[in-house]
């Protein structure tokens, strides 16, 4: 414990330094700024967001895209609560309460108790992350390549099996993400796949191409199906926050701390997210809390089951991917992209060769958190004001941005073709329904797991049966054959309920 702590005060020290704190505070507006904007989702903002850290060094990079992860899950709630516009997903349980009691006339002080609910578990998910991660990588050295491909696995198949809609898009969006993964040369043996005869190809696809187009191109030409079409906002000239008293927050106090366990072991879950656990939290709060009769009715408890939920979310994701290097959400998939891409693998020896950078990433959540409210609270007025900006110009801008952020990655216009390309996909996929989640990880997790399994069969003989024997990696197996079954299960079970007699 010691150690942890002196670790962790260098890594206070490294992010007060005028660079980190510089991407930190610019990391917190980035991300308030999208949370603030319907339509620019947080993952793809930070998707945005990636291509401009090639260049810079690595721990300010993961400090920026963790600050926007941050702060992300806390802009939308401003809209939500003003204008009954979730900029988010994760904001649309802030409808039925937030929204409700600022009609009411209580606008501020619904955007003060959701101020506090960020602000709270967040602080309690960073500590829960700051003393779990170390022991689960330490845990997780005790793994071979059979338990880290099933480790892999797991992440993958829970992505698909949380995942929102059909199981089969989410199955098939899967593996079109892994196939596109295999384009390029073959690591373990130097053969050459679906290159087609192109030098480019022969590197691989670069899955920032992948990201930048399906969710910035393709949510571009989604809302240009709509004629960007998105209603005229109502002006709140008057929009401010007031910080609920402490006998209010006191009152609450058993109920915040429900809502921010729950979002950190909902973050724990590979896959999940902050919009499962914000939907989750407030449905449990509808269902065992001591005013569930009356939310709904514009009460605090609805304010601040979701949002504590939410940002408590942030920590608990950010463990798999520090211990395991496996992504817990969306956003965190796009982190572990980030330092894949300066040659930093997370995982269980990343605490061993990479601590500094690690610890100071665990004192940007504790700093970014306080800078997010502090922000949040001052800056209400000009961040609900961007809203007049016309759909059409704000998505001009993203274009510019992946366009930008493209040709960054190997200065080459193939990369830009291609990122048209994987843009259409992104649209063609939100047309038919199909998630784009799956993908994105399909094509970051793919190279890995390909590689975990090719080193389990040089290193056993071939023996498939050695991901199901050894006692670790069976039991992951075992969690995901049940993981991507429980579906089937609920599915069926659904349907004896409606079919059996009254």
């Amino acid at each position: 414990m010691a150690e942890m702590l002196l670790q962790l005060g260098h890594g206070f020290l490294n992010c007060f330094t005028v660079s980190h704190m510089l991407m930190l505070l610019a990391g917190i507006v980035i991300g308030l700024l999208v949370g603030v904007l319907p339509g620019l989702t947080l993952v793809m903002g930070v998707a945005l967001a990636l291509p401009f850290t090639y260049h810079m060094d690595v721990t300010a990079s993961i400090v920026l895209l963790t600050a926007m992860y941050v702060s992300g899950t806390y802009g939308g709630a401003f809209t939500a609560i003003l204008f009954k516009i979730p900029g988010e997903p994760i904001d649309v349980p802030m409808l039925w309460d937030g929204y409700t009691m600022g009609r009411k006339g209580k606008p501020a002080k619904a955007l003060g108790w959701t101020l506090v609910a960020a602000l709270g578990g967040g602080l309690l998910s960073a500590v829960i992350m700051v003393l779990l991660t170390q022991p689960l990588a330490h845990f997780a050295l005790r793994f071979s390549t059979p338990e880290y491909f099933a480790v892999l696995v797991f992440g993958l198949s829970s992505v698909v099996a949380l995942g929102s809609g059909s199981l089969a898009n989410a199955l098939i969006s899967l593996c079109v993400g892994i196939l596109i993964a295999t384009v390029g040369t073959d690591e373990t043996y130097g053969a050459y796949r679906f290159t087609f005869g192109s030098p480019i190809l022969a590197d691989g696809i670069e899955f920032l191409v992948v990201m930048v187009g399906a969710y910035g191109i393709g949510e571009v030409l989604s809302r240009l199906e709509t004629g960007f079409s998105t209603r005229p906002i109502e002006k709140i000239s008057n929009a401010r926050t007031e910080l609920p008293s402490w006998r209010e927050m006191s009152a609450l106090k058993w109920m915040f701390a429900r809502a921010s366990v729950l979002g950190n072991v909902i973050g724990l879950i590979p896959g999940a997210g902050a919009t499962i656990a914000s939907f989750v939290s407030y449905g449990l709060e509808s269902q065992f809390g001591k005013r569930r009769k009356e939310m709904g009715t514009g009460i605090a408890e609805g304010i601040v089951a979701p949002q504590a939920a939410a940002t408590a979310s942030v920590g608990g994701a950010l463990v798999p991917l520090l211990a395991l290097g496996i992504p817990g959400s969306g956003a965190t998939a796009i982190i572990l992209g980030a330092f894949m891409l300066h040659g930093i693998q997370p995982g269980p020896q990343v605490m061993l060769t990479s601590a500094p950078i690690v610890y100071t990433v665990f004192a940007s959540v504790f700093v970014g958190l306080a800078l997010m409210c502090v922000v949040g609270y001052f800056a209400i007025r000009p961040l609900v004001k961007i809203l007049d900006l016309p759909e059409a110009v704000v998505s001009a801008y993203v274009m510019t941005l992946c366009f930008v952020g493209a040709l960054s990655i190997r200065n080459n216009v193939t990369d830009l073709w291609l990122m048209i390309g994987f843009g259409v996909i992104g649209y063609l996929f939100e047309r038919f329904k199909f998630p784009v989640a799956p993908l994105v990880l399909g094509v970051i997790l793919g190279p890995l797991t390909e590689a975990a399994f090719m080193n389990s069969m040089i290193s056993f003989g071939n023996d498939w049966t050695v991901f199901f024997t050894r006692p670790i990696s069976g039991i992951v197996m075992a969690c995901t054959v049940v993981i991507l079954a429980l579906p089937f299960l609920q599915r069926t079970w659904a349907k004896r309920k409606v079919t059996a007699p009254a």
